[in-house]
């Protein structure tokens, strides 16, 4: 089987394509040329092609590299399926669980709960249910993936702010005081990106289970804020203190990003029942794990 992974060398394409090498698969990675394809392993049975996505862009080089699976990254999944429906037997795209909306229980169903606050997430996953829908008809299977916080080494971990700073890191490191907001607890789920390649393997593997279907993937479990703050306290051997203030202070004072708030606002725990159960999947790394997994390769590549 031929596959093509768009965004080939990003941060979970570095572990699906791998994964896809080493289950017999002839890969085609695809991406800007901003990011070098690594060497040797597996990487050295892969072909790269450099080729932007997006509305607009011609993609003909990558249709005629011949694939019959892909799968896009890079959330050009409406552009670029349009010019390969018919042309390529499955199109495997990424989303997110924050396109659901605010959940309404946890774990989270793969399902829209109240409306995505997100404009580009809202508009894609619009774009992810009209691909569904209009994918028989159209002769190629589809199928999308929606992970939660994307972890593991190969980029910084999410922090107790919400971000992916490396100073705030460093503030943990030190056993600085993190400030967190009042009231019931969120939950949190870092997922390992090795992890989530793995549902993007097994999807791609096991077609007539995934087409037409949209799954989470996910760690096994969530962690609560405060569970959040003494697993890097641990990480880093330290004791970080928390301060509570209220919401509204949090939000306007302490944190008014609100792609960083609302990592504290709304869960991030998806039922990933339906990718165990239809893909067979099984995610390796615990939360605590693939956080501590990042800050390892931080050190390695002594970004801290």
């Amino acid at each position: 089987m031929k596959v093509l992974v768009i965004g080939g060398t990003g941060h979970v394409s570095r572990f699906t394509v791998p994964q896809l090498v080493e289950a017999g698969c002839e890969v085609i990675a695809a991406g800007s040329g901003r990011t070098p394809q690594p060497d040797g392993g597996a990487w050295s049975q892969v072909k790269y092609i450099a080729c932007k996505t997006g509305e607009g862009k011609d993609i003909s080089p990558l249709l005629d590299a011949g694939p019959e699976v892909v799968i896009e990254m890079c959330g050009h999944a409406w552009p670029t399926y349009q010019q390969m429906k018919g042309r390529v037997e499955h199109f495997i795209a990424c989303g997110s669980v924050w396109m659901f909306g605010e959940p309404k229980v946890a774990p989270t169903p793969d399902e829209p709960q109240n409306p995505c606050p997100f404009p580009d997430y809202a508009r894609r996953f619009q774009h992810i249910q009209q691909m569904i829908e209009q994918s028989p008809a159209d002769g190629t299977a589809f199928t999308a993936i929606m992970p939660p916080n994307i972890c593991g080494p190969g980029k910084v971990p999410l922090e107790c702010m919400g971000g992916r700073s490396v100073d705030v890191h460093l503030s943990h490191a030190a056993g600085k005081e993190v400030m967190l907001p009042d009231g019931p607890e969120v939950l949190i789920g870092p997922c390992d990106a090795e992890d989530i390649a793995r549902c993007f393997v097994q999807a791609a593997l096991k077609r007539d289970r995934a087409a037409g279907h949209i799954f989470n993937v996910g760690s096994a479990f969530a962690l609560t804020t405060t569970q959040l703050v003494n697993v890097f306290a641990d990480i880093y051997n330290v004791k970080i203190p928390i301060h509570r203030v209220t919401w509204s202070d949090y939000i306007e004072k302490v944190n008014p990003d609100m792609g960083a708030w609302w990592h504290f606002k709304a869960h991030m725990c998806p039922d990933i029942s339906k990718a165990m159960q239809l893909l067979d999947y099984q995610p390796h790394y615990t939360p605590a794990q693939t956080l501590a997994r990042a800050v390892d390769w931080m050190r390695e590549e002594k970004i801290i």
